[in-house]
């Protein structure tokens, strides 16, 4: 059986863009699966289908070559072999081995943590081949332990169930993850995500080239950044609305022996604007925020909430310090999220130099066609 879409459809698969919407789907099976595409000039590649979703079509190939199954376990393979090198010189490291559609895998996450791995499947087309893909990574990558968090929202969306469960091994309540100098621990089943928020992972590690007496890390989490700036600095505030983030930010700090770091449960935009009031300033400031705009109706609203931190932390800041403020927001582009920036510059009648244009991690491959898998925007700005 095959997919037969729109001329609108076909364009976008020709434009290498994995994604038809259901609008553009003329003819499908009723059954969610793994088929070739068609239009008018013939087959277009082969795809996972979800006829209860928006996203209908998820092309994991742009030729009409080989089954699909199989053609969907080669791009496996390929992108664990992308990152064997990495675990090998980093066995106690975390990584990203399965990046969705930036591996050719739509709807398929797999993460590393020391030798553990968390996977996610999103796709109703997928999750029939849960057993296949597992069979795959095990052949491919040495994990103690694999665990299914299938726990994301947007899974309902496909008709599946939201469910937790090992696949092989012995899950650990949490994984001790050593990320250059600093080691944290990581909840695989309680987390956020798949436990950790790894494709930040390069730019922690930059942090460490900063020093100072006062650092503050704003929307801290489990203290990541936090972390790393107290190699150097004096002093780290870490913030956090969650006091459970807090308890585990200090649970790292004691892992890694330090003293420096202290937590302040708050609103993160409510401190900040009592931190201006009271002329408090830093030499750097981290705004490592949530996802403020999670559709295209969101934007105009995440943008001034994005503004309005940025401006604020640029406030506190004196003449040569330093603000890493990042956007996870794919809907709030590279050109947006700096023109946003420089609106919060001038409105703070500040100078503001740019010293270094970041995004996510390598092992967070980035596709050109599909402008959604660019999402991380990560500035590290000087006030003059």
């Amino acid at each position: 059986m095959k997919i037969r879409v729109s001329p609108r459809g076909a364009a976008r698969l020709l434009a290498r863009h994995p994604w038809v919407y259901k609008s553009d789907v003329l003819e499908g099976p009723d059954a969610p699966g793994l088929y070739p595409v068609q239009a008018n000039k013939g087959v277009l590649g082969l795809a996972l289908y979800s006829p209860a979703s928006e996203i209908t079509v998820r092309a994991f190939s742009f030729m009409d070559a080989g089954r699909p199954q199989e053609v969907l376990l080669e791009n496996l393979r390929h992108a664990l072999q992308q990152r064997k090198a990495a675990i090998a010189r980093e066995p106690q490291g975390s990584f990203r081995l399965v990046h969705a559609e930036g591996d050719l895998l739509p709807a398929l996450v797999l993460d590393y943590y020391a030798g553990h791995g968390v996977l996610q499947v999103g796709s109703a087309a997928l999750e029939p081949l849960t057993g296949a893909l597992v069979g795959v990574i095990q052949s491919e990558i040495p994990l103690q332990s694999l665990l299914a968090k299938n726990d994301q929202k947007s899974r309902s969306l496909e008709g599946l169930p939201l469910e937790i469960k090992p696949w092989w091994g012995q899950t650990p309540s949490s994984v001790l993850v050593q990320e250059g100098t600093v080691r944290y621990r990581v909840d695989l089943e309680a987390g956020q995500k798949t436990g950790a928020f790894i494709d930040q992972r390069d730019n922690r590690l930059r942090m460490q080239a900063f020093k100072g007496k006062t650092a503050l890390d704003v929307f801290s989490y489990h203290g990541s950044f936090a972390l790393h700036l107290a190699q150097n600095f004096e002093q780290v505030i870490a913030v956090d609305s969650s006091a459970a983030a807090l308890r585990r930010a200090l649970e790292n700090a004691q892992v890694n022996g330090l003293t420096n770091i202290t937590p302040k449960e708050a609103n993160a935009f409510e401190f900040l604007r009592e931190e201006e009031k009271r002329g408090t300033q830093y030499n750097l400031i981290v705004l490592d925020p949530p996802a403020f705009a999670k559709g295209k109706r969101d934007v105009e609203r995440a943008y001034a909430a994005y503004k309005e931190i940025n401006l604020r932390a640029i406030k506190l800041l004196p003449s040569g310090g330093i603000l890493a403020t990042a956007s996870c927001s794919h809907h709030l582009d590279e050109p947006l999220f700096y023109q946003m920036l420089s609106e919060a510059a001038a409105d703070a009648h500040r100078t503001v130099r740019v010293i270094e244009k970041r995004g996510q991690g390598w092992d967070h491959p980035v596709l050109l066609n599909v402008p959604e898998t660019q999402y991380l925007k990560f500035a590290i700005l000087e006030t003059l």
